[in-house]
C-alpha cells in the first residue's frame, strides 16, 4: 500500500533521515521504535505529508504523493490519513462530537452525514455518554479515544500514531493498545505507530528499528501472522 524509497531529510547540518526504504502492507499494525533522535517522528510526518523530505519518494497505492502541491496534499491527507498524537490535540472549545466530526466537515461532507458518522464512531469507542462533553471534562484515556474517533472519521487507509499511549497510565495504555487491534479486526484498519512502549511494539505485526536516521532491523512477530 505504501512504499517509501530513499527518503533523506536534513535540518541544516543535521542529517535526520539517511536513505529510508520501507513498505507498509494494507491491514498490518507496524511499530517504529528506536532512541530519541533516531528520526522516527520525522519519518512519520513525511509519510503523512506533514513535512517534505529533501529527496526520495512516498508511493501511496502507486501515486507519488510528494509530487502533489500543498493544496492537493492537504486534500489527500484529509481523505486518506488519520493522525493520533501523544497529547490528543483536541480543540478545547468544541465538544467530543464536534471534534470528531471536524475532519469530515473540512473535507466537504454534509453536516448531517458528518455528525451521523461521528456518532457511530463515538458509540463504537464507548464514549456515547460523553458526546456533548468538552475535552477538559474527559479523562486522559477518553481524550485519546476521541482522538482515535476523529482519526477514523473519513475512513482513512492508514492511521499514523506518534507515541499515542505516551501520556496515559498503564490501564489506559492497555485499553488503547487493545483498541488498535480491535479496529484492525473490525475495520481492516492499517496502523503505523511510533512508540517507546515495548509492550505495544511487541504486539505489532512488524517492528521497525531505527537509529541515527537509518532502519537497522525489521523484525516480524510470528504470533500475529
Amino acid at each position: 500500500m505504501i512504499k517509501v524509497r530513499d527518503i533523506r531529510k536534513s535540518y541544516g547540518q543535521l542529517e535526520v533521515l539517511r536513505g529510508i526504504d520501507l513498505d507498509v502492507k494494507r491491514g498490518e499494525v507496524m511499530s517504529i521504535v528506536g532512541p530519541s533522535g533516531a528520526g522516527k517522528t520525522t519519518l512519520l510526518q513525511i509519510v503523512g505529508t506533514l513535512d517534505r523530505p529533501d529527496s526520495g519518494e512516498v508511493m501511496f497505492d502507486g501515486e507519488n504523493i510528494l509530487r502533489l502541491n500543498d493544496n492537493k496534499q492537504a486534500a489527500f491527507r484529509n481523505a486518506n490519513i488519520g493522525f493520533v498524537f501523544q497529547f490528543h490535540q483536541l480543540l478545547p472549545e468544541f465538544t467530543v462530537l464536534e471534534n470528531v466530526a471536524m475532519p469530515a466537515l473540512i473535507g466537504g461532507r454534509p453536516r448531517t452525514e458528518a455528525y451521523s458518522r461521528a456518532k457511530e464512531l463515538i458509540d463504537y469507542l464507548g464514549l456515547g455518554s460523553r458526546m456533548d462533553h468538552k475535552p477538559m471534562q474527559l479523562s486522559g484515556g477518553e481524550r485519546q479515544r476521541a482522538a482515535v474517533a476523529r482519526a477514523l472519521i473519513n475512513r482513512p487507509s492508514v492511521i499514523l500514531a506518534d507515541e499515542p499511549s505516551g501520556s496515559l497510565d498503564s490501564r489506559n495504555r492497555e485499553e488503547l493498545h487493545k483498541l488498535f487491534f480491535d479496529l484492525r479486526r473490525d475495520m481492516g484498519q492499517t496502523f503505523v505507530i511510533v512508540t517507546h512502549d515495548e509492550a505495544l511494539a511487541g504486539q505489532c505485526d512488524r517492528i521497525v528499528h531505527m537509529n541515527d536516521g537509518k532502519i537497522t532491523e525489521i523484525s516480524t512477530n510470528a504470533t500475529t501472522i
